[in-house]
């Protein structure tokens, strides 16, 4: 099982103090010793770094913690925040190395004297900072943690600017007075340069800068599940390791709630896969697609009206349109008001058709809802069952099963199964079921509603 990310960058972070600490002793220790300014600098440039990695421990173990009540999107900006700190100590560093390399330079200084001490330490140094440089950037990448990619740069900063007193000690060594003070100088001249870069970084996620190619990858990340129309505005920004992303995307109108919900869940997937962290508000806007039929666009006109419609026909008859619907209403509903909602939804169609189209609505009662029923008696289901199967003698319908008959308020409701054969239009299985139902009704005046369900004879 993987380190969690939080365990891992306080591991990181813990271990880069006592590297830090270390090396930044004897650094300036050996350059109080001989009298470099250049390695009492890049001591003092270590000593800044190990304040800065304590900053970063103790940043990692709050910029994990998860959202709460006062900071919806998490903790992770705290990174930030420490980053600038240490950047700020880096720059007040370099500002008093430069002072005090031209003062040296000015008023000529003795060089520092030479052994092979100060080059031993300053190459064990160099070994340990490009260890600990790549372990925290390694870190800092997988993680996505500014705070430890700023102690990247510290130590990165750390083996350009021993390199730089090698060099400046060396010049000493050959005779030129002025090589440690200027090597103190490129020491100052490389922490402002490592610390302008990581300030642009920062200050650009201080003010939610949407990171490189991640607006794209969650872009094609989005429209890349079916069902996804196009994606109208999409923005991101991070905060600590995780994208934050409000994308307003096109779904078809004709969509129900629960396939919309469904692909919300599957652009959260996708946009994780894509951007490893992320965090997705999707908002639905339904819109019309060019291949939406007739049919369907009545049926979003009934829907956005609240109302309950079947049997939807359209015929074309070159000029205008013919349009035959079934609506529902609660039977107990005056005609009058009923008529008034069949009116207001064919209005509602001739302003998406024209005024041409002609409409007309057939107004039936609405199912109740949840209607209280029992089992009929044995007797009772056999007895409607063989009549069923004496009418579906006169027919292509065949095998009348799993026949229920349930008493009910409004009367009896009977179930069945039957079968016809495979290769029967589902229009010619209709028309033989819907006379096996009619006669059972005329036979049985207190069967209110025949339910069948046709298969093939080997469902």
């Amino acid at each position: 099982m993987s380190e969690p990310a939080h365990t891992l960058k306080a591991r990181v972070a813990a271990i880069s103090v006592f590297a830090s600490a270390g090396m930044a002793a004897a650094k300036f220790v050996v350059g109080i010793a001989i009298g470099s300014l250049a390695l009492i600098s890049e001591a003092l440039h270590s000593s800044v770094d190990v304040v800065a990695t304590i900053i970063t421990w103790m940043v990692v173990r709050v910029s994990d913690r998860p959202a709460d009540e006062e900071h919806h999107y998490g903790h992770g900006k705290f990174e930030s925040i420490s980053a600038l700190g240490v950047i700020a100590l880096l720059y007040v560093l370099a500002g008093g190395i430069l002072v005090e390399s031209w003062s040296r330079l000015r008023e000529g200084a003795p060089p520092p004297t030479i052994s092979a001490i100060p080059f031993v330490v300053l190459l064990i140094d160099i070994a340990v900072n490009f260890w600990r440089a790549r372990a925290l950037h390694r870190t800092a990448h997988d993680t996505k943690s500014q705070a430890l990619a700023a102690d990247a740069l510290h130590f990165a900063s750390d083996v350009l600017g021993s390199i730089a007193v090698i060099v400046g000690l060396a010049l000493s060594a050959l005779g030129y007075a002025w090589g440690d003070a200027a090597a103190a100088i490129a020491v100052a001249v490389m922490i402002a340069l490592l610390g302008l870069r990581m300030a642009r970084s920062t200050v650009e996620t201080l003010l939610d800068r949407a990171p490189e190619g991640a607006s794209e990858k969650a872009t094609a990340a989005i429209r890349s599940v079916p069902g996804v129309v196009g994606v109208e505005r999409l923005r991101v920004r991070m905060v600590g390791a995780t994208h934050f992303i409000d994308a307003i995307v096109e779904v078809p109108r004709t969509f129900p709630i629960d396939r919309v919900e469904e692909i919300k869940r599957k652009a959260q997937a996708a946009v994780e896969k894509a951007l490893d962290d992320a965090d997705l508000t999707f908002t639905a806007v339904p819109v019309a697609r060019d291949n939406e039929s007739v049919r369907e666009r009545i049926m979003v006109i009934a829907r956005n009206s609240g109302l309950a419609i079947h049997h939807v026909t359209v015929h074309d008859l070159g000029d205008k349109l013919t349009v035959s619907i079934d609506l529902e209403v609660d039977g107990e509903m005056a005609l009058n008001a009923a008529h008034d909602i069949a009116q207001e939804l064919e209005r509602n169609i001739r302003d998406e058709f024209g005024e041409d189209v002609e409409v007309d609505t057939h107004i039936e009662p609405l199912e109740p809802g949840l209607p209280h029923g029992t089992d009929a008696a044995a007797d009772r289901v056999e007895t409607i069952k063989s009549a069923l199967s004496r009418y579906a003698a006169d027919t292509a319908i065949h095998d009348i099963h799993n026949v229920r008959v349930r008493d009910t308020d409004a009367g009896e409701i009977v179930n069945f199964h039957c079968r016809a054969a495979p290769s029967m239009s589902v229009i010619k299985v209709h028309e033989n079921v819907d006379a096996i139902e009619r006669a059972l009704r005329r036979a049985f005046p207190t069967v209110k509603r025949v339910i069948s369900h046709a298969e093939p004879p080997d469902a």
